[in-house]
């Protein structure tokens, strides 16, 4: 879907400036844009890996379990069927450890690990509860440091990239309660089950 709403952007764009007589100007933007997104992504590069590298690290050594038993009181009560058989713990625990971080790209493979877990265990296509507060959750969670967001504002020649850091927690912290909230009211209504 993302690649077919680029794909009509730019036919838009093409189309406008091949009306307007701007195409030098197009040409010239495609270029710049080009050259600035391989420059963004090398600089985002170094923080993903450290921050990933961190994660792993994290994993091998057991900290994910002691985190998990300090997550546990909260969790449990977020996702009750996953923390109570122990399918996807872990790595419901990392997920969230890694979007507290600021770390989306991090998170996702581990809520894709997640998922697949709690989907073996219920032994069906539909998603549990469980698994739907895990997708809305990972859209909406908690940035305790929002990395990612610190390199893009510093990349960009922020004089203070890390003035934003208060109102994310405040922002995110709402968004995540809120999101939990509604997931958790919306399930009955929908007709979903824990298995």
């Amino acid at each position: 879907m993302l690649g077919k709403s680029f794909a009509v952007m730019v036919c838009f764009s093409f189309v406008f400036a091949l009306f307007t007589g701007n195409v030098p100007a197009l040409s010239g933007a495609i270029l710049d844009g080009a050259a600035k997104a391989v420059t963004l992504s090398i600089s985002l590069l170094g923080i993903m890996c450290l921050w990933g590298g961190i994660m792993s690290l994290l994993s091998y050594s057991g900290m994910i379990r002691k985190l998990s038993r300090v997550l546990r009181p909260v969790l449990r009560h977020v996702f009750p069927n996953a923390f109570s058989t122990g399918e996807g713990e872990e790595e419901i625990v990392a997920c969230v450890s890694a979007n507290a971080l600021g770390l989306g790209n991090a998170a996702t493979p581990l809520a894709l690990s997640a998922m697949k877990k709690m989907q073996e265990y219920s032994g069906s296509d539909t998603a549990t509860d469980d698994m739907v507060t895990l997708a809305v959750l990972g859209t909406s969670s908690f940035n305790l440091f929002p990395s990612t967001l610190v390199a893009l504002r510093r990349a960009a020649g922020s004089a203070d990239p890390y003035c934003i850091v208060v109102p994310i927690w405040i922002v995110s912290a709402l968004g995540c309660l809120t999101a939990i909230i509604l997931s958790r009211i919306m399930a009955p209504l929908t007709g979903r089950r824990a298995r």
